[in-house]
């Protein structure tokens, strides 16, 4: 009914007869675009074997045809190209920084912890600075995409550590690996090194899960965007976009640009598809968006990795302080082992310490103040990508205000309207495949959805739910493994359940409530005395993890 009414309107439209075409100006327009005069007929035809451009008296021929269509193609792939070169730099360009803050915030603090370690405890320290350094290699892995489950791995690391500290405190028993797994028993209900690993794990998860799902989003958008951006043009979307761009030189109209609405109507129905994705993208920007406000903000991971160091310290301090009735209530559990034929007093230390511990040394002020100016690279993705989320719908108009594309709006008798000059009647479309079931300019079939848009639009969908679990501190897999694991205690802003659906991209560590961080005293972190010694004296005679 649309393209009826819009075929009565132009026949209402009154019209100047059509002069005779002069054939020597179109050879001259068609010689300028880089092919051979010879092509151009020397008169005006009937036009009968032409198949894009409308059957009238024309300069062109199929051969002429043949060739503006394999222009047009050309023309659309490189405006689409420029087009989304921006949309695709932002997620390159933002993974990369991100990415690079990140890791290099991980590295910083594990130089920052080897050195003020390394400093306080001397070759105490370096004998067993591998303990370390699978901390810091496992959360760099998790980061970096390994399916591991990064509340299990923090777990394992206070529980080894409790197990060697143990051993030391009490190196005139003789402790067996069986011993050692019913101490694990009780590790929750002892909790000999306080609140701390509770708090950390907490911590670290909550912002490590942001972190990598943030990244993950970015590789997701450049994915789509780079696939999307590569459309393939439909026969009709051919035909539609050179009949506007050169069927004008046929007419001798060659200086005559297409009609402001006319080109919107042929570029919304040649760009359906990629405008399908508007919903589900703009779900995904808003996911991002959030994601990184909580990155700025309670799961700054600046915030929970600085002062990793010091809460390390403060739980090994903790478990020293209350050895005597930790071992008490191991032994009321597990029974009182046998006797090593050592003495505790029997191994000697050698080292000595070389200065306080001090979280507030030149050095920590330094990282922080460094760390002030990192941040900035989230807050620059985020401004970015606010900038795109109407991307997809917003390319027909982009690509209609491009002067060599289209006439001005205010040019709507002076345009080519696709058979001759003036006033393009039929009314803009909307946006969509199924709002083109009458495009009068570019045949779309609204019945065959295209396969790999579904398939960009469901990546999305499933990278959106992730961004909803992070943004809320959890993770898609996982969720069941620990009956404290909640949401965010605020309340996240998202309504719709999380899927579990299978992706490239899946986390597997859950996640619980973050506590709020106690702010510890300097000098209750550290206090060198026997105790301090031993523990790392003990650490010192292995080699490695069990």
């Amino acid at each position: 009914m649309l393209a009826v009414f819009a075929a009565l309107c132009a026949l209402l439209v009154p019209r100047v007869p059509v002069a005779a075409v002069n054939c020597s100006q179109v050879k001259d327009a068609f010689t300028d675009l880089g092919y051979s005069p010879a092509d151009v007929p020397t008169e005006e035809t009937a036009g009968e074997d032409l198949r894009v451009c409308v059957p009238q008296k024309t300069c062109c021929n199929a051969e002429m045809e043949e060739k503006f269509s394999q222009r047009s193609s050309q023309d659309f792939e490189k405006l689409m190209d420029d087009a989304s070169e921006e949309l695709r730099e932002t997620f390159m360009s933002g993974h990369k920084r991100f990415d690079d803050f990140f890791l290099e915030l991980l590295e910083s603090t594990e130089r920052s912890l080897n050195e003020m370690f390394l400093r306080t405890y001397g070759k105490l320290y370096l004998q067993n600075a591998e303990v370390f350094r699978s901390l810091f290699g496992e959360l760099k892995r998790y980061y970096t995409g390994t399916s591991i489950n990064l509340e299990e791995m923090l777990n394992g690391f206070w529980m080894h550590l409790l197990e060697r500290v143990f051993q030391l405190l009490n190196s005139q028993y003789l402790i067996t690996e069986d011993y050692l797994e019913c101490i694990g028993k009780y590790m929750e209900e002892l909790k000999p090194f306080g609140h701390v690993p509770k708090k950390l794990r907490s911590q670290v998860t909550r912002a490590f899960i942001a972190a990598r799902t943030f990244v993950q989003g970015l590789t997701v958008g450049r994915d789509v965007a780079n696939r999307v951006s590569k459309v393939t043009m439909s026969s009709a979307c051919v035909s539609g976009f050179t009949k506007m761009l050169y069927c004008s030189y046929c007419q001798g109209l060659f200086t005559l640009k297409p009609c402001n609405s006319y080109c919107l109507n042929v570029m919304k129905g040649c760009l359906a598809n990629p405008a399908d994705l508007d919903p589900e993208w703009s779900k995904y920007i808003d996911a991002m968006l959030l994601v990184a406000e909580r990155l700025e903000g309670p799961f700054n991971i600046e915030s929970v990795l600085e002062p990793i160091d010091v809460k390390i310290s403060e739980a090994i301090m903790n478990m020293q302080e209350n050895s005597m009735q930790l071992s008490y209530q191991v032994f009321q559990g597990c029974g009182q082992p046998n006797p090593s034929g050592m003495s505790r007093s029997s191994r000697s230390v050698s080292d000595s310490f070389s200065g306080r511990f001090s979280p507030d040394s030149p050095e920590d002020l330094s990282t922080a103040a460094s760390g002030k100016s990192r941040s900035a690279s989230v807050t620059d993705v985020k401004e970015k990508l606010a900038k795109v989320r109407k991307f997809w719908t917003s390319l027909p108009v982009a690509f209609c205000q491009e002067e060599h594309v289209a006439a001005a709006e205010s040019a709507e008798d002076d345009c080519w309207n696709g058979r001759d000059e003036g006033r393009y009647v039929p009314e803009v479309l909307k946006d969509g495949v199924t709002n083109q079931a009458n495009n009068p300019e570019v045949g779309v079939d609204i019945s065959r959805p295209d396969t790999m848009i579904r398939q960009q639009i469901m990546a999305l969908r499933v990278m959106t739910n992730k961004l909803k679990n992070a943004y809320d501190g959890s993770d898609i897999y996982f969720q069941d493994s620990n009956d404290e694991s909640s949401g965010s205690g605020g309340g996240s802003g998202f309504t719709e359940t999380s899927v579990t659906e299978s992706n490239s991209f899946i986390t597997d560590a859950p996640i619980q409530e973050a506590e709020k961080t106690e702010e510890s005293s300097p000098a209750c972190i550290i206090r060198p005395n026997l105790l301090v010694l031993l523990v790392f004296t003990a650490l010192g005679l292995k080699e490695h993890w069990r």
